[in-house]
């Protein structure tokens, strides 16, 4: 994503300045703007080029700890894809890196949230991070553990969507993501791998939950 915001409560802008690879990391950054400078803070999103549907949706990564800003991986389709609100979110707010948050989109309504405790938190140490979308339900993983699902007959997304990850700021939404504070420079978020495997596939590759199940 390169030049735009999400909304009013993004004050950071999408920059491909904020996204590297290098030595096989994909890092997102958080960049500061100059304290000379009227224009906004850089931050990083990668979304995927294909839509996709029911499976499992998998990342190993590590977070900084900072007030006022949301490391993600997640799925979307919206208006600007000619489609409902449909959405399924993992999200570290940084504010907090030791606990996961969960949460959908249907049609633009919120549906099925929680959160939960990482037993190390995501500044320390790379966490694998996951759910699996089926028609009958969503399932969230943290380190291969269940630990989340819809309830029976929630309402879920259906329309096939976007693999997105990304790491942004805010100056609004502050009793949610917390106050920004003064940053010395960029701030990095680390994506080791980020996987899907089809609903109807398993094991695909060595660490995906999907390795695990009987």
């Amino acid at each position: 994503s390169d030049g735009w915001t999400n909304g009013d409560w993004q004050d950071c802008e999408w920059s491909g300045r904020a996204v590297q690879v290098r030595g096989g990391m994909l890092t997102l950054f958080h960049i500061p703007a100059p304290g000379d400078s009227d224009r906004p803070p850089l931050c990083g999103e990668v979304q995927s080029n294909a839509f996709l549907h029911h499976g499992t949706f998998e990342a190993r990564i590590r977070t900084p700890r900072q007030s006022g800003l949301n490391a993600s991986v997640f799925t979307y389709a919206g208006p600007i894809h000619d489609a409902p609100h449909d959405e399924i979110d993992i999200e570290i707010l940084t504010r907090d890196p030791g606990v996961m948050t969960m949460n959908t989109y249907v049609s633009g309504q919120p549906h099925n949230g929680g959160t939960v405790p990482s037993d190390t938190a995501f500044d320390d140490d790379f966490r694998t991070v996951g759910f699996r979308w089926a028609p009958d339900g969503i399932t969230w993983f943290l380190n291969g553990e269940e630990v989340h699902r819809t309830a029976p007959d929630s309402a879920l997304p259906t329309h096939a969507q976007k693999l997105y990850m990304s790491f942004w700021s805010t100056a609004t939404l502050t009793e949610w993501m917390g106050r920004q504070e003064p940053q010395d420079g960029p701030l990095g978020y680390e994506i080791d791998w980020v996987a899907f495997t089809p609903l109807d596939a398993s094991c695909l590759f060595e660490g995906s939950i999907t390795c695990e199940e009987p």
